[in-house]
């Protein structure tokens, strides 16, 4: 990716995303691809590093370990293993064999499943293999402190064996030795050392010559000499050229071992480059949590949109000092590819602009943006920046000079895989003049379809934003009755200044305000008040909009709950119906074995009685006198489900029920004590004593 000028990622802070990125990383092979982070124009590896940090952020989310817990910088161990001839030390070994056993975890980490669910960091082992052989061959020599083994070779046994038993000789006649003369008194109270490896004894300076032995130094006081017993000299050499022995022996084994290891050199690199990339990934990852930063749509085209985007520096900032992060919304494409930011100082515009330059330069760099997933963004080929007071006095140029200079630059190079920033487009001139070269460089700019965001108080650049084709107006919210910036970015409107609200608000001289009106032009006075205006609706606006989307919001949860409780209504309706069933069939089955148990003790009745008819009379009037039973009772329910019985007098007309078969009929005529009953078709002639009058249920009811 290109950039103008030299200095545009420092003055976008990239520089400190890095460093940022840096701190998280472990190992030297990850800190130097933070510092040297390279940024991308190609797809592929722009979705790839993306992808990975992704997956690893889900990991580092869901609180899970990922086995990449070597941090170790073996590099100049690993290239010597390379050079022929050369000897490892058993501790760089021990180095190596950790290396080796922490892909080992890496690879078992990486089962079937998680290949299938994360493969954009299966990648990176995707060419690779585990070698068991390796931690083989160094097992089998060292052990885990990284010491030669006495197993290693016969002859180091041997040899070990030998300086074993002679050092427990030389400790058995030394502690005689020093029991004899200390005895004597001729022993400081240090009673004995070690000097040039060798095991002394600490005789009185005045004694000295009385123990017969090879001197090998005396305290600084000179009242010790440190003398080895001419008894243990013998002994000494011998452990001595044992000792030089197994030197040369652990030398030749690790020499051995080294040759072996060394076959494996180019796979040993390739292990420690993966265990820095994944470090690398992980440092990008745990950035991502910082940052609450997610994966955008990648698409590859020049293309913007961010949705609730937020600088990820101010973030942080605003984070450690728990103050709150405006975010903001910006889209552009090739319908609307410049957007034109005004509003009043200090209100977020040069925030906004940085914003997407630094975002877009994390995303070309493989690095997670604090933007939501839904966000789409493309990629471009170059970026121009031009933000805050370029004046060089080295080439004696003013800051109008050189804002034309950085100007004339962007108008050559920009294209449709450009994306510009240019702050205070056209300041530092007449406003006239420099109005009027900033449209002519905007209308080139749209000419040439290059992306970018420009920042203005002029007026006449809200104007032909929108009037011509690419270029749309953006404001930066303020409200008016507070003074106070929202850091809020609407799109399709010019902003207002705010200048003589500000004045006011900040008490000075209304007489000075109103001079100072009096030598605005009245069209652009009344057109920035117009804008004043119209951003304070558009606020209130907003602010109902969020109120209605409140109500419906409340009103949602009040129809989700009342459908709960129909629901919960209906549901319990059910249960009752299920309840009273149940208490039917029970009553069937409580009546079904009161039957079952009278018939049974009927069975042993009848075969103890000589009189069996009898018993089967009994048996017979239990069966069929139940039944009828059963069907009076149900006979009755129904019956007192339709009528209800009510005082008085038999009349001619009435509906009346009978006491003895509970049939309901119309009483046709009375005859003294007799009536004539209609039930159906068939006249019944029936005592007046035995009638009952009713009337249908409904039809009382509804007369109560």
């Amino acid at each position: 990716m290109k950039f103008f000028p030299e200095s545009a990622l420092q003055q976008l802070e990239f520089d400190k995303i890095k460093e940022l990125l840096a701190l998280h990383c472990r190992t030297e092979y990850a800190k130097k691809n933070a510092i040297e982070l390279r940024i991308h124009t190609r797809k592929e590896y722009i979705e790839l590093d993306l992808l990975q940090a992704a997956e690893f952020k889900i990991i580092l989310d869901s609180g899970a370990h990922f086995p990449n817990d070597f941090t170790t910088n073996i590099a100049r161990d690993l290239k010597l293993l390379s050079i022929p001839g050369a000897s490892l030390s058993g501790e760089q070994f021990i180095l190596i064999r950790r290396l080796v056993v922490n892909m080992d975890s890496i690879f078992r980490w990486f089962t079937v499943d998680v290949r299938e669910a994360m493969p954009a960091l299966a990648k990176v082992i995707e060419n690779n293999y585990y070698e068991k052989t390796i931690k083989i061959v160094i097992d089998e020599v060292l052990d885990e402190t990284g010491a030669v083994k006495d197993s290693a070779s016969d002859a180091l046994t041997e040899i070990r064996m030998k300086l074993y038993r002679k050092r427990n000789e030389l400790r058995r006649l030394f502690d005689k030795i020093v029991a004899k003369l200390n005895k004597q008194g001729f022993l400081a109270d240090i009673e004995e050392s070690f000097m040039n490896g060798r095991r002394v004894l600490a005789v009185v300076a005045e004694q000295k010559r009385v123990v017969k032995g090879v001197l090998h130094s005396e305290s600084e006081s000179r009242k010790t000499s440190f003398i080895e017993p001419e008894e243990t000299t013998e002994l000494n050499n011998e452990i001595f050229s044992l000792e030089y022995e197994e030197t040369k022996e652990i030398y030749r084994i690790l020499r051995k071992l080294t040759q072996q290891v060394s076959l494996y050199a180019p796979l040993l690199i390739s292990y420690f480059d993966i265990v820095g990339v994944f470090d690398f990934i992980r440092a990008k990852g745990k950035l991502a949590q910082d940052m609450n930063a997610a994966k955008p749509q990648l698409i590859d085209k020049a293309h913007l949109h961010l949705i609730n985007a937020y600088h990820p520096l101010l973030f942080l900032f605003n984070k450690r000092n728990n103050k709150t992060t405006y975010s903001t919304d910006i889209l552009l494409n090739t319908e609307a590819s410049i957007l034109v930011i005004s509003g009043p100082n200090a209100g977020g515009k040069t925030v906004t602009m940085k914003t997407v330059g630094l975002l877009q330069i994390m995303l070309q760099s493989g690095l997670l943006v604090p933007a939501s997933a839904d966000s789409t963004m493309g990629i471009f080929k170059q970026v121009l920046i031009h933000i805050g007071d370029t004046q060089s006095i080295e080439f004696e140029l003013s800051t109008y000079s050189s804002h034309l200079k950085n100007m004339k630059h962007f108008i050559e190079s920009a294209n449709g895989k450009t994306l510009f920033f240019i702050d205070e487009l056209g300041s530092g001139s007449d406003p006239n003049l420099g109005g009027a070269f900033a449209e002519v460089i905007m209308e080139e700019l749209a000419f040439k379809h290059a992306f970018g965001i420009v920042t203005t108080h002029y007026l006449n650049l809200k104007v032909m934003a929108n009037k011509v084709r690419g270029i749309i107006n953006g404001a930066m919210q303020f409200n008016e009755e507070k003074l106070l910036p929202m850091y809020k970015l609407q799109i399709g409107k010019p902003g207002s200044s705010y200048t003589f609200s500000i004045a006011e608000r900040i008490g000075l001289d209304k007489k000075l305000i109103n001079r100072a009106r009096k030598l605005v032009d009245e069209d652009q006075f009344r057109l920035d008040k117009l804008l004043n205006r119209t951003e304070q609706d558009l606020q209130k606006l907003d602010a109902e909009k969020l109120i209605l989307e409140k109500l419906l919001k409340e009103n949602e949860l009040l129809k989700k709950e009342m459908q709960r409780i129909v629901k919960k209504e209906t549901h319990q309706q059910e249960m009752e119906r299920m309840q009273e069933q149940n208490k039917i069939n029970s009553e069937k089955i409580n009546y079904l074995k009161d039957m079952e148990r009278r018939l049974k003790a009927m069975v042993i009745e009848w075969r103890k009685a000589e009189d069996k008819e009898a018993v089967v009379k009994m048996i017979h009037a239990l069966l069929f006198n139940q039944k009828e039973k059963l069907q009076t009772q149900s006979h009755k329910k129904k019956l007192n489900e339709k009528f209800i019985e009510v005082e008085g007098n038999v009349k001619v007309g009435d509906k009346v029920k009978m006491r003895q078969n509970r049939s309901v009929g119309i009483v046709k005529e009375i005859r003294g004590k007799k009536v004539i009953v209609q039930v159906g078709i068939m006249p019944i002639t029936v005592l007046i004593d035995d009638l009952t009058i009713v009337k249908d249920k409904i039809i009382a009811e509804k007369k109560l």
